[in-house]
């Protein structure tokens, strides 16, 4: 008796095509779930974003330190033999590319904000960071008891703000570096003077933020802090400059 083998299937041209295109796709790895490594080539491809810093020692403090560092550059990129506990959580990280445009001075009032305005056009995502008014209450303003400099301090800010081509801004109210322990006034005006014009500039800050971006309340933050995050009475320690990251980095 006769086995009857089965007739080959022909495929049609087109058909050995396809299955050719197939088998080929998967030949070169072709799947359609994307890895890690295709989620991280997408990630380091993302317009990476540009911080962008001004203002006072707050953030121009890396001289203060042994390391030579500052908030931004640690917003940046985390030294993370110094901190781990920021490890994996600076921008490079997360955003797979980030940049510091520093133009923070130290010493800086809100005169000498305008001066600090980036010379040249900015491009792609960018975010301002803005610590002002401390030397501005040193420097006089923490004595003003008919609020003349109070009210020429907001039209200032307000002024370098419009002139700002950077959104948002995130702007931090100014810490109190005596913890809020009177003994330790050093301003030579009464304490509760100092303390009240304080409140107004931070007052002035909070509703500036609410306008042009994101308020960093350093003052609140620092209050549950301790003087080890401070150096030369006023200046940003080393620990400092990490907390100041801190605060800023959770609203970026």
């Amino acid at each position: 008796m006769m086995t009857m083998q089965p007739t080959p299937t022909r495929l049609s041209i087109g058909r050995r095509q396809c299955v050719a295109a197939a088998m080929l796709s998967i030949w070169k790895g072709g799947v359609s779930a994307a890895t890690p490594a295709d989620t991280g080539r997408e990630q380091a491809r993302a317009p990476g974003l540009l911080v962008c810093t001004f203002g006072d020692s707050v953030l121009d403090c890396g001289h203060y330190n042994e390391r030579g560092v500052t908030p931004g550059q640690l917003l940046v990129r985390n030294d993370d033999a110094l901190f781990p506990a920021f490890r994996g959580r600076d921008l490079q990280t997360l955003r797979g590319s980030a940049k510091l445009l520093h133009r923070a001075v130290d010493g800086a009032t809100v005169d000498g904000l305008q001066a600090q305005l980036p010379r040249r056009p900015l491009q792609g995502p960018a975010v301002a960071l803005l610590t002002i008014g401390g030397n501005d209450l040193i420097r006089g303003l923490a004595g003003d008891n008919t609020g003349s400099r109070v009210h020429a301090f907001e039209q200032r800010l307000h002024a370098f703000l419009k002139s700002l081509p950077v959104r948002p801004v995130l702007m931090a109210t100014v810490y109190d570096p005596t913890f809020g322990d009177d003994a330790r006034n050093f301003l030579g005006v009464p304490a509760a003077l100092a303390r009240t014009n304080h409140r107004r500039v931070n007052d002035i800050i909070s509703a500036a933020a609410s306008r042009y971006g994101k308020l960093v309340d350093l003052h609140a933050h620092f209050l549950a802090g301790d003087p080890s995050w401070l150096t030369r009475v006023i200046e940003p320690s080393l620990i400092g400059a990490s907390e100041i990251r801190r605060a800023f980095l959770l609203h970026i």
